[in-house]
């Protein structure tokens, strides 16, 4: 089937898909982690395949990393998946209701988007997460993994359009595209594909954004921010920082630079200097960050560069409205946290910082849609349009205005025979 024919079969299942219902949508969900649980042998097999082919392609540590499905990792997109079940659909919510005039009702109703273009690194455990929100949302989707994840991506899809088949789901509502030349016609796909969500490296974002007329949702880089502010408990913001920067090295929401106030930085960096060493962590720093701890100069470039590595870029700063200015000038408008005891000086750093995701006295890495309670993500997205941050179930739908007369004309307004009241309601559409 070629790739024109595939998107037709796909728009066409997804106008189905979204009159469907939230018993039919959980039922379909419960089938899949059944599934998932049920050959989770086949799919480490599928899985070891891909590592191993991976490994002789000398794939770097992190991407094998993220390309690694295990059984705990077959295990937690299964416990997703039941938290998925539990939350409520989003489609179908009244957000809106309006009496026009006596008998003329508009009500503004949310809706899915239609179909969504995922384009993804190596993690197979995206695309279930990614299959599955769209799923509950009512979406259909095409799915574009990376290369070297092919032989679980292949049986990861075949466990779920089975699954979803046996539920009643439209049959083509979910497809999976494999080939570099899939990408590029997507790209051109306006007339079935209505959202795209890229992820992966910046140089392949801004190639999406320009070259496809199809709105893209996403972000091309992650350089997230943690700021030790003067009046930090410096035990705290130690504890935060190694969180924000090792839990997880190869992640979009891993702090890439620390900003740290000048009365606190004589006391504060050589003890974190201590624990970064021991997770084997590589320092640059700004030449007042140098002089109290033995660090490699950072350059300009640090400033905007997201290392994905155990790499961290320090500056010491002199007040909080220069840590504030440093990050809306390198930042990505990601996720950036203040560490402080002084809440005010909290409230003006999240509210002057432009970014998706402000934090307090916290780690980075909650910048995700599980953890943030969405069933997962599809993906993080650093525009202002639509949605923002995690992307999760309430990012893909959007809303329709439905409006219910009874034999009502504009002629009868235009010429004043009746009168708009505009009278607010509390009433869902039913």
């Amino acid at each position: 089937m070629n790739m024109d024919e595939l998107a037709r079969r796909v728009k066409d299942s997804s106008i189905r898909l979204a009159a469907a219902t939230t018993e039919v949508k959980n039922k379909a969900l419960e089938f899949i982690a059944a599934s998932l649980t049920e050959r989770k042998n086949e799919i480490i097999k599928a899985n070891r395949l891909d590592l191993d082919r991976s490994e002789k392609e000398n794939l770097s540590a992190p991407l094998l990393k993220r390309l690694n499905f295990d059984e705990e990792k077959i295990a937690d997109v299964v416990d997703g998946i039941h938290d998925l079940i539990k939350l409520e659909d989003p489609v179908g919510k009244t957000l809106l209701s309006t009496e026009l005039d006596e008998g003329l009702e508009l009500y503004k109703v949310t809706s899915p988007i239609g179909v969504i273009g995922v384009i993804f690194e190596s993690r197979p455990d995206a695309l279930v997460q990614i299959a599955t929100l769209c799923l509950k949302s009512g979406n259909g989707v095409l799915l574009k993994g990376g290369s070297e994840a092919m032989e679980t991506n292949r049986i990861l899809a075949e466990v779920i359009l089975e699954a979803t088949m046996k539920a009643g789901i439209p049959e083509y509502w979910a497809a999976l595209l494999e080939t570099r030349s899939d990408v590029n016609d997507m790209l051109k796909m306006d007339g079935y594909i209505d959202l795209i969500i890229p992820r992966g490296s910046n140089e392949f974002v801004r190639y999406i954004m320009d070259n496809s007329r199809i709105p893209v949702l996403g972000h091309a880089d992650g350089i997230c921010h943690c700021y030790v502010d003067e009046k930090a408990d410096l035990n705290m913001a130690a504890k935060i920082v190694v969180d924000s920067k090792t839990q997880y090295v190869a992640v979009c929401n891993a702090a890439e630079t620390l900003l740290v106030h000048e009365s606190i930085a004589p006391a504060f960096l050589p003890a974190l200097k201590n624990l970064l060493d021991s997770k084997k962590v590589e320092i640059v720093g700004c030449p007042r960050t140098q002089s109290i701890i033995p660090v490699a100069p950072a350059t300009p470039e640090d400033w905007k560069t997201e290392y994905l590595d155990y790499k961290l870029s320090i500056k010491i700063v002199s007040t909080l409205e220069e840590a504030i200015e440093h990050i809306n000038t390198y930042g990505s408008g990601h996720t950036d946290s203040i560490i402080t005891g002084d809440r005010e000086r909290a409230l003006r750093f999240m509210d002057y910082v432009d970014s998706g995701n402000v934090f307090w006295n916290c780690s980075t890495r909650f910048s995700d849609g599980f953890r943030y309670g969405f069933g997962a993500e599809v993906g993080i997205s650093t525009g202002k349009i639509h949605s923002r941050g995690p992307v999760g179930l309430d990012g893909l739908v959007i809303y329709k205005y439905k409006l219910i007369g009874n034999g009502h004309i504009v002629e009868d307004y235009a010429n004043r025979t009746k009168t708009f009241k505009h009278r607010k309601l509390n009433r869902d559409f039913a």
